[in-house]
C-alpha cells in the first residue's frame, strides 16, 4: 500500500494479479486431474462422472465406497440406490484397472470428482433401474453394521432381498387412501391402550412396552395399532418370531382394514413373490408390513409405528453376520424415522424393563383385576413328589398333575408342554438351587475333566466353592431333556386321542374336543372354542437348568406362553407346573408378573455387572488369534477381559451352524466388558483391530459378536 495516499502501489497490482492467475491455474490443474479420464475412448456422463459404489464384499478391511466412472449410455440408470456390476479386485486400492472380477453392488452417490488419482475403471453394467437402497435403508443399514462391528455390505445383504426381473418388470397398484381410525376394542382393557392408539392416529411418538393379557387376542390387537398408524397417514411395520404368528397378525388387519393396504413378508411366499411385495413396500404402494425377522429392514415410506411382538424369542437374533437383534434395529428406526414404538409379549425381557426403567419408554399393561380375570389358575408341584395313583405312575405325572390332566379332558383338549432333548446341565447349590456362578467375574461353574470347578467366562479355577446364599458346599446337575413322550401318554389315556406338535410337524390349530396335546416349546397350537381346558408343563429344570444367562427368564417366557392359550380362571381353566415351587420364574408365573420378574433380573444383573446394563462382545478363534486380536485392540478406558477359555467341540452329528469352528479345530472365547456408553467404542475398537489383521495377513480370521446371547 502507498504510504500516502493509501492506494496500491504500481508494481503491488500486478504481482497480485499475477498471484491469482498462478493460483487459478492450480485449482483448474487439480480438478482436471480429479475428473475421471475416457475409457478408451468412450464418452462419459457430462455433469456428474463418478460414481461411488457399495461392493457386495463383506471384508471388515474393505468396508468403503469405491469411485467408478459412469459411461453416458448408463448416466439415466445409473442412479443412487440401483444395483450395478463392476470389475473389482485386479487393480491397486481395490480393482480400478481392468481384469478384475465381476461383482454386484449398489450406487450410493453420483459426484464430480474423485480423490482416486488413477484412471478410474467404469461401471460394467447397470442391473436394474430400479433403487432398492434408499437414502433412509442406506443410513440404517450403516449404524447397525456400527452397532455390531460388521460391515455395510453384510447388513445390506440382509436388507435388500436378491432381485427377481420379472417381479421387477410388473407395476405396482396404486396406493389406497387411508383407512378409518379404529375403535379401541379389546385394548380398553389396558389403562393407556385407547391413549396409545389415538396418539399413533395423531400422528406422535409413543413408545410404549406391551405386557399382554392372556388369550388369543394379541394379533387383533397388533392389528388395531397398525390400522391407527395408517389412519393417520402414516406407515407401519410389525416384525414376529415366526410364520405361524404373521399368519394371526395378517389375518387379523385384513379382518380389519381390507386388503390392498398392507403386505406379508415371509419366506413361505416364496422369492419371486416375497420380492413382488417388497417392491410394493419401496415403491410407496403399501405402506403396512407384517413379516418375520427379515422384515425389520423393510423400506416402509413415512414410517409412523415400529411394533415387535416377543423379543425374546431366538429367532429375533439373525444367525448371519453381523448377527443383529430385530429389537436393536427397531429401536434404531425409532428414532432415526421418528416412528412410534411397541414392544409387546406375553413376557417381558430385562432389555424391555431396562427401556421402561430409563424412561425410554412408557408400560402399557392392564390392571391386576384384569390379569386375575384373563388368566388360568396356575398350581406348582415339585417334581419330587411321589405319584400314589398307579396311572400316574405309569405316566411319570406327580399326583396333581394327574388329576388336572384327567378333568381337564372332560371338558375340553389338554396341552402338555415337554421340553425339547439336548439341554447341556448347569450347576446350582443342591440345598437351594441357586446357580454356582464365578466370585470373580459372576459367571458360570463348569465340571472340568478332572471333575475340578471353573468359570465358563474367565477360566479362574473354584477349587473351595460355597453357596453365596445358603453356604451349602454339595453341587447338582439340573434335570436334562424331555422324558415324557406322546406313546407313554397314549398308554396311559388308551381312549383319549393323542397329537403332537413339534420341529418335524408344527400344527397352527387343534379342534376344542378332548384330546391330549404334546408340544415342544414355541410350537404350541392354538386350542378352538376358547383354548384349552388344562395344560401341563413338565420337566421344569430342563428348561431352568440351562447353561444361559436367561435361563429362568426363558422358562417363564415359555410357560407363559403355553399357558396363555388355556381358559381363564372364570371357566376352569388350570395350569400344573412340575417345578421347584420356590423359585423366582415359577412364582411369577403363579402371580402372572412377567414385569416384575424382569424388574428383579435386570437389579440382579446391575448388581453384578451383566448385560444389558453392561454391552459384552465375544471374540473367539484359535487361541493364539485370539490373544493377539485383543492385544492389538485399543480397548476403551476401564474394558475388563474375561478369559480366554476353550469352547465346547461341536457335535459332529448335528449340521454346522454359523459362528461353529472349522471341523477339527479347537477354539477358544474371550469375553469383553465394558460400562454402559462404551459399547459403540469397544465395537469400534474391535472393528479397527480385525480391519488391521486383514490388511497385513496375520493370523486366521477371527469371529466377533456384539451382546451374544449364549452368556452362561
Amino acid at each position: 500500500m502507498s504510504r500516502e495516499n493509501g492506494q496500491p502501489e504500481a508494481g503491488a497490482s500486478g504481482a497480485g494479479e499475477q498471484l491469482a492467475l498462478i493460483r487459478e491455474a492450480v485449482r483448474e490443474t487439480k480438478a482436471e486431474r480429479a475428473k475421471p479420464r475416457t475409457w478408451r475412448g468412450a464418452e462419459l456422463a457430462a455433469g456428474l462422472p463418478v460414481a461411488r459404489v457399495l461392493v457386495d464384499k463383506g471384508l471388515v478391511h474393505l468396508d468403503r465406497y469405491f469411485d467408478y466412472a459412469v459411461p453416458a449410455a448408463m448416466d439415466a440408470e445409473a442412479q443412487p440406490g440401483v444395483r450395478v456390476r463392476v470389475r473389482f479386485g485386479a487393480g491397486e486400492k481395490g480393482g480400478h484397472r481392468e481384469g478384475g472380477k465381476l461383482v454386484s453392488g449398489f450406487i450410493v452417490e453420483r459426484a464430480a470428482e474423485s480423490d482416486y488419482r488413477g484412471v478410474l475403471a467404469p461401471i460394467a453394467q447397470v442391473l436394474s433401474s430400479e433403487r432398492v437402497l434408499t437414502p433412509e435403508l442406506l443410513g440404517l443399514c450403516r449404524a447397525v453394521a456400527d452397532r455390531y462391528a460388521g460391515t455395510l455390505a453384510d447388513v445390506v445383504q440382509l436388507a435388500v432381498p436378491p432381485r427377481r426381473a420379472r417381479a421387477e418388470a410388473k407395476p405396482s397398484p396404486a396406493p389406497l387412501p387411508p383407512n378409518a381410525a379404529p375403535e379401541p376394542g379389546s385394548w380398553a382393557r389396558y389403562g393407556a391402550g385407547p391413549g396409545f392408539l389415538a396418539a399413533l392416529t395423531r400422528g406422535d411418538l409413543p413408545r410404549a412396552v406391551w405386557t399382554a393379557l392372556p388369550g388369543a387376542t394379541w394379533p387383533q390387537e397388533l392389528a388395531r395399532a397398525v390400522a391407527a398408524a395408517l389412519a393417520g397417514g402414516r406407515g407401519a411395520l410389525v416384525v414376529v418370531p415366526d410364520g405361524r404368528a404373521a399368519a394371526r397378525v395378517d389375518a387379523a388387519l385384513g379382518e380389519l382394514i381390507g386388503e390392498g393396504r398392507h403386505v406379508l413378508l415371509t419366506a413361505d411366499a416364496g422369492p419371486e413373490e416375497r420380492y413382488r411385495r417388497w417392491l410394493a413396500v419401496s415403491r410407496g404402494a403399501v405402506r403396512a408390513v407384517v413379516g418375520t425377522r427379515a422384515a425389520m429392514f423393510a423400506p416402509v415410506a413415512g414410517l409412523g409405528l415400529v411394533a415387535l411382538w416377543d423379543d425374546g424369542d431366538a429367532s429375533h437374533s439373525d444367525p448371519h453376520a453381523p448377527q443383529p437383534h430385530a429389537r436393536e434395529v427397531l429401536i434404531q428406526r425409532s428414532v432415526n424415522e421418528r416412528a412410534g414404538f411397541l414392544l409387546g409379549g406375553l413376557s417381558c425381557t430385562v432389555e424391555a424393563a431396562q427401556l421402561v426403567e430409563t424412561g425410554w419408554a412408557r408400560p402399557l399393561t392392564a390392571e391386576r383385576e384384569q390379569v386375575r380375570t384373563a388368566a388360568p389358575l396356575v398350581r406348582t408341584v415339585s417334581d419330587g413328589d411321589e405319584a400314589r395313583d398307579a396311572a400316574a405312575r405309569a405316566a411319570r405325572l406327580p399326583t396333581m398333575a394327574w388329576q388336572v390332566v384327567r378333568e381337564g379332558l372332560q371338558r375340553g383338549p389338554v396341552l402338555v408342554q415337554v421340553p425339547r432333548r439336548g439341554y447341556a446341565p448347569r450347576l446350582a447349590c443342591e440345598r437351594c438351587r441357586t446357580p454356582a456362578r464365578c466370585r470373580a467375574c459372576a459367571g458360570p461353574l463348569e465340571s472340568q475333566d478332572a471333575g475340578e470347578l471353573a468359570c465358563a467366562w474367565c477360566g479362574r479355577p473354584e477349587p473351595d466353592w460355597h453357596c453365596a446364599e445358603c453356604g451349602g458346599a454339595r453341587l447338582r446337575a439340573q434335570i436334562v431333556g424331555a422324558r415324557r413322550t406322546a406313546e407313554e401318554l397314549g398308554r396311559v389315556f388308551p381312549s383319549v386321542p393323542v397329537r403332537t406338535s413339534g420341529r418335524d410337524h408344527v400344527l397352527a390349530t387343534v379342534p376344542g374336543a378332548p384330546a391330549l396335546v404334546v408340544s415342544t416349546p414355541g410350537a404350541e397350537p392354538v386350542a378352538e372354542d376358547g383354548g384349552y381346558a388344562a395344560a401341563l408343563l413338565l420337566d421344569g429344570w430342563a428348561l431352568l437348568g440351562r447353561p444361559d444367562l436367561r435361563a429362568g427368564e426363558e422358562a417363564l417366557r415359555r410357560w407363559l406362553g403355553a399357558a396363555a392359550l388355556v381358559r381363564g380362571q372364570a371357566e376352569g381353566g388350570t395350569v400344573a407346573v412340575i417345578a421347584e415351587p420356590t423359585l423366582r420364574p415359577v412364582q411369577a408365573l403363579v402371580r402372572w408378573d412377567p414385569a416384575g420378574h424382569a424388574v428383579r433380573e435386570l437389579a440382579e444383573r446391575a448388581e453384578l455387572g451383566f448385560p444389558p446394563v453392561s454391552r459384552m462382545a465375544s471374540v473367539a478363534g484359535r487361541a493364539e488369534d485370539v490373544v493377539e486380536l485383543l492385544r492389538d485392540t485399543e480397548l476403551p478406558v476401564g474394558a475388563e477381559v474375561l478369559g480366554p477359555v476353550p469352547l465346547p467341540v461341536p457335535d459332529p452329528a448335528r449340521p454346522r451352524r454359523p459362528g461353529d469352528p472349522p471341523p477339527g479345530e479347537q477354539w477358544e472365547r474371550a469375553l469383553v466388558r465394558v460400562r454402559p456408553g462404551q459399547g459403540a467404542a469397544l465395537a469400534a475398537a474391535l472393528k479397527a483391530a480385525r480391519a488391521a489383521r486383514l490388511v497385513k495377513r496375520e493370523g486366521e480370521a477371527v469371529r466377533v459378536r456384539i451382546d451374544p446371547p449364549d452368556l452362561g
